[in-house]
């Protein structure tokens, strides 16, 4: 199926004259971090809520490491000491990093409202604490809870905001993504929102005035032998995705033949309003061919349900999107922290960034201006130093594992620099000028181009290596996502229109929106937008007209539906 018709256009039909088997005041549309937080909010503002996913729950949030980007003086900053932060400070830094994304008002609600959104957080279950990491890296050991997850710490964002760490990571192991989604789960179950699991929109449907009133979902039946087998696929494609990512694309397209078999229609009117969360459409790979083609040699980074479905059902019902050609690269090099002590170049031979910064930061670079070329020179001293600070108990195992496999499958060693030039396709003479201004930088003759602290610094002498770490690399794997979606207002998360105004009822959240992370990516500012968002979304959904008389339609199945077809996940 193309990418531009997963979704028909919102059908226009006299509420009172389409038979309905369900009513509800809100519908959200995708249960993931985004959708149980404006399943929640909505609950908390006296409304009638049903949440729809097309698997079991969670989506990308319940996978991630489930870091939430919280500042401005919580209290776990203020138990490690750091009572530096407040609102200003963090609008002051984050600034740097949203840009234009969302209007600045938005922002300084955002870093405003930062604090209580933890705390409310932490009413719901979720579990933060105030262990500290020392160093910097791309993600914590499980000892620790708080730390740098941006770029607070370098020029030139250090330069404008007092460095502050606010990346939250929830008390769990390894990936604790599922340890901040299920007490939101739990705590939105437990106040009553009607859940549909295994079930998918396909269509939303339109009163002649131009307002959502209600929508069409294709369902499986809860408990089916279909149910079962769509929900064990759907499992395995999760688990294997990562390392096996063909063999995932086979399951994604079974899981959708099961939904076009299994499935049945069922329709939801709803009285105040429908929320759009169903991610963003990293995994919609004609998708981001037509959007996004430069990132298209990336691996894609997110859930199954990431497909673009809720974008284009916000497009049927004449929805203005952006940003959608904006896509996060994460080109990680640390840990190990020997790694980006190294110089980071393209076939020119040329630096373009601090090696030191944020993975997406570095992604950004390689992507939009350098025709996503990265090659790391390093030496044989950083080739043993790195291997020394690979292993278990050093870094979490998706981080030392691949580190392990490129220092011993993707380096190549040589005596000279124009050697190693020749042998890695880049410009011998360009990059031995880079290496005679970084190794004059690293011994305090000169400063860093790029304002790299000297003690991340270290002369590169003879023999050489150099590690291929391009978007396309087959080795040094480069996970993407994707960032853009459906324009919303910034006070209320209603659906902006193709005409300029608004689409009354429609409401969108998390990556299924444009918001606080869609401009640049650092670890923990999607999940926080996904609270800020959904949060907003929820409320003024549930505010959207009086609440109706009619008792609702029970019903005792829950499923999904038939999502992108094989053509569209491969």
């Amino acid at each position: 199926m193309d990418a531009d018709t997963q979704a028909s256009a919102a059908e226009v039909v006299d509420p009172d004259a389409l038979q309905w088997d369900e009513e509800v005041d809100v519908a959200v549309v995708g249960l993931g971090g985004a959708g149980v937080c404006a399943a929640l909010q909505a609950m908390e503002s006296g409304a009638r809520v049903m949440g729809i996913d097309r698997f079991g729950g969670g989506g990308a949030t319940a996978i991630s490491g489930g870091i939430v980007y919280a500042g401005g003086g919580t209290r776990h900053q203020l138990a490690a000491d750091f009572d530096k932060d407040s609102p200003d400070n963090m609008f002051a830094y984050l600034q740097q990093e949203v840009g234009d994304a969302v209007p600045q008002a938005t922002l300084r609600r955002f870093c405003d409202d930062s604090v209580s959104n933890l705390e409310w957080l932490e009413h719901h279950g979720a579990r933060f604490d105030s262990a500290f990491c020392p160093y910097k890296t791309s993600y914590p050991l499980d000892r620790y809870t708080l730390y740098y997850s941006g770029n607070e710490g370098f020029a030139p964002y250090r330069d404008h905001a007092v460095p502050v760490p606010r990346g939250h990571r929830p008390v769990g192991k390894g990936l604790p993504g599922s340890s901040l989604y299920e007490p939101l789960r739990r705590s939105a179950e437990a106040m009553g929102v009607i859940t549909r699991y295994r079930s998918r929109v396909t269509k939303l449907f339109k009163d002649a005035a131009g307002r959502v009133i209600g929508l069409e979902m294709q369902s499986i039946k809860s408990g089916s032998f279909a149910a079962l087998r769509h929900e064990l696929l759907h499992r395995a494609a999760k688990k294997i995705a990562p390392a096996i990512p063909k063999l995932a694309v086979r399951m994604r397209a079974a899981i959708a033949r099961i939904e076009a078999a299994h499935s049945r229609p069922r329709r939801v009117r709803v009285l105040r309003g429908t929320v759009l969360s169903a991610g963003g459409f990293i995994m919609n790979r004609p998708m981001v061919e037509k959007y996004a083609p430069t990132y298209r040699p990336g691996i894609p980074l997110g859930h199954t349900g990431c497909d673009g479905s809720g974008i284009h059902l916000g497009m049927g019902a004449g929805a203005q999107t952006d940003r959608l050609d904006q896509v996060s690269a994460w080109r990680f090099i640390n840990p190990p922290m020997e790694f980006p002590k190294g110089m980071l170049v393209n076939r020119g031979g040329e630096r373009y960034i601090n090696e030191m910064l944020y993975g997406a930061a570095v992604g950004k670079k390689m992507v939009q201006e350098n025709e996503g070329q990265a090659i790391l020179i390093h030496d044989e001293r950083g080739f043993r130093e790195a291997r020394a600070q690979s292993g278990p108990g050093k870094a979490q195992w998706f981080q030392w594992v691949p580190a392990l496999l490129n220092l011993y499958s993707n380096c190549k060693h040589a005596p000279t620099i124009e050697a190693l030039a020749k042998m890695s396709r880049i410009d011998p003479d360009g990059l031995r000028a880079t290496l005679d201004r970084y190794n004059a930088a690293a011994d305090g003759d000169a400063p860093d181009e790029f304002g790299k602290d000297v003690e991340h610094m270290r002369r590169l002498e003879p023999p050489f290596i150099a590690i291929n770490c391009s978007i396309d690399s087959r080795r040094f794997l480069c996970p993407t996502l994707t960032l853009g979606g459906l324009v919303v207002d910034g006070e209320t998360g209603q659906v902006k229109g193709d005409d300029g105004g608004v689409v009354e009822g429609l409401f969108s959240a998390g990556r299924n929106a444009v918001g606080i992370s869609s401009e640049n990516y650092v670890s923990g500012l999607s999940i926080a937008d996904c609270v800020f968002s959904g949060r907003r979304a929820g409320k003024h959904a549930a505010e959207g007209v009086a609440r109706g008389d009619a008792v609702p339609v029970t019903s005792q199945e829950s499923g999904d539906c038939p999502r992108p077809t094989e053509a569209a996940t491969s």
